[in-house]
């Protein structure tokens, strides 16, 4: 080597000597970007990085189940560590949480959701706290109308067009959605087409990221949900993020080679999929507040009918059973709510046929998509033991929303002297709506189910009678509702009861409520119309309860 080239490399060293030194290539949860590996599989870290500010997002879930919470928990992370992503906007529709922190409730956090789009969330009490304090922006839509609204962002629709929610306080002559003032920006109008009146519900711009989940994924991105217990609304949410050009991501909990999964199974398929990550255990439950895998909520197996238990005689076995009663038709199909009617399916299950001898049994079905088996109860609500088929929330609120639908028996936390109900909101706590509207506004027959009055009520039953030894501390029965979840005006001719565990009363269209029928052993003035403010109307000749409903 001659000398001036051992110069000009000496000058070089020395030159390089002097740059500062490069830092490693590590992945800090605070980078910009994730890398740009051509792979898809990833870590979740990674996955947050793709979350930019501002973004629209959508997280997949049901309220216990489908929820993607390595995926979730990685977004709240970064957030606390980084500041980012800010201001996002989340669209949802029914939060899967805990009540205590863990689910979607992870997000609620001020700075990084400012705006919160959702059917139901009353297991994610956390986004009411935000409201509350004006910390986010908030709109409460029905359950149909947001699984709906996603499908038209991958459509490119304007959003749906429908009667569903007139009347109620979505529609924007009462509170059109919105939760807190702050809320300013109209989500909902009303139009007229053909002479008639409809709801037309915005659909968002685009969806920027949606966070999914599933069971196993090949390497190519294609999805399989068979140890699932709901399909939820994941595929319209990622044709509605890919079609928006952003960014799916599905966390799943194993991974197979290209070309191992059937294309039968595929629910979500790999040419809309971005990224996966693979979740652990502890993160991927079936249902989050509970361990371990039941194989009866997926139709891998069928339980067998013995692990059904009756129901105690108390206030809510009564009045799960005169519900039941209601169910009277062979082929009928049923749906049932959250919370009291749950106990209709055991009733069904444990006596339907007995006190139904002539009639096939009745089809229960759920909102989340189930048809068919043992509705599930708690937290996993929504989802099926033994069910016949499971379809995506949104095919079967199409299905509910056009009538499908014989009977639905539904909570009922106030009533009015109109017929009115709000199960959506009260001081302190503001769960949603869900699917309640949809189903109380397009099923034939609509039972509301609650107890007379609440917190703190003690009843029993002596010889076929009711006795009740303490009131609750709330009376169920209002003047007027604050705000209406169902609009006694909606009902048109259908036959609208509510059912207590003292009294039953029935809707006049355009009358009000109707007292029909008292429990045994219940004196009408001291135990129903002393707890009423006001006084209803009276059938012309009041019955008693069916015993059956105060029998062992």
């Amino acid at each position: 080597m001659d000398t001036f080239t051992e110069r000009r490399l000496r000058l070089l060293r020395q030159h390089l000597r002097t740059l500062p030194k490069q830092p490693a290539l590590v992945r800090s949860p605070c980078d910009a970007k994730a890398s740009h590996d051509t792979s898809k599989v990833i870590s979740a870290n990674e996955a947050a990085q793709l979350i930019p500010s501002n973004a629209a997002i959508t997280v997949s879930g049901f309220v216990g189940s489908g929820h993607p919470e390595l995926l979730v928990n990685a977004v709240r992370e970064r957030f606390e560590q980084c500041g980012q992503p800010r201001n996002l906007h989340l669209f949802n529709v029914a939060a899967v949480g805990d009540g205590k922190g863990r689910g979607l409730g992870k997000l609620a956090v001020k700075g990084l959701v400012t705006r919160y789009t959702f059917a139901w969330s009353g297991l994610s009490p956390e986004f009411h706290r935000l409201a509350k304090e004006g910390a986010i922006t908030a709109w409460n839509l029905p359950l149909g109308v947001m699984a709906h609204l996603l499908r038209d962002v991958a459509a490119r629709r304007p959003g749906p067009i429908t009667k569903i929610g007139l009347g109620t306080f979505v529609d924007p002559r009462e509170q059109g959605g919105k939760v807190n003032s702050p809320s300013q920006a109209d989500a909902v109008e009303v139009v007229t087409l053909g002479g008639q009146e409809y709801l037309w519900y915005k659909a968002p711009a685009k969806i920027d990221v949606a966070l999914l989940r599933g069971t196993t994924a090949d390497l190519d991105g294609n999805v399989a949900f068979e140890k699932e217990s709901l399909l939820t609304d994941a595929l319209n949410q990622a044709m509605a993020a890919h079609n928006s050009g952003g960014v799916v991501i599905v966390q799943v909990e194993r991974l197979v080679a290209p070309g191992t999964l059937p294309a039968r199974m595929v629910h979500i398929p790999g040419a809309i999929v971005n990224k996966i990550v693979v979740a652990p255990a502890e993160l991927h439950r079936q249902t989050i507040t509970m361990p371990g895998h039941d194989a009866s909520l997926t139709g891998e197996i069928r339980a067998p009918a013995s692990h059904i238990q009756a129901m105690q005689i108390d206030e809510r076995r009564i009045i799960a059973y005169r519900a039941m009663l209601e169910i009277s038709k062979s082929h009928t199909i049923v749906n049932l709510g959250i919370g009291m009617p749950e106990g209709v399916a055991r009733m069904v299950a444990t006596h339907g046929r007995a006190q139904i001898p002539h009639a096939l049994p009745a089809h229960l079905t759920t909102e989340a998509g189930m048809f068919g088996g043992f509705p599930a109860g708690s937290a996993r609500f929504g989802a099926a033991h033994n069910a016949d088929c499971i379809v995506p929330c949104a095919t079967m609120l199409d299905f509910y929303n056009g009538g499908g639908v014989d009977i639905a028996c539904l909570g009922a936390a106030e009533v009015d002297q109109e017929g009115n109900v709000n199960v959506h909101s009260f001081p302190g706590r503001q769960p949603g709506c869900g699917g309640f509207i949809d189903i109380s506004q397009a099923a034939r027959k609509v039972i509301f189910a609650g107890t007379f009055t609440t917190g703190g009520l003690k009843v029993s039953v002596e010889n076929g009678n009711l006795k009740i030894h303490q009131e609750g501390r709330s009376r169920k029965f209002k003047r007027r509702v604050e705000e209406k979840t169902f609009a006694a005006s909606s009902a048109k001719g259908r036959t609208i009861l509510y059912v207590t565990e003292r009294a039953v009363f029935r809707l006049r269209d355009g009358k009000g409520i109707e007292l029909t029928e008292v429990a045994p052993g219940v004196d009408l003035e001291r135990d129903v119309l002393a707890y009423m403010p006001f006084r209803p109307l009276m059938a012309t000749s009041i019955k008693l309860m069916d015993e059956r409903c105060f029998l062992p």
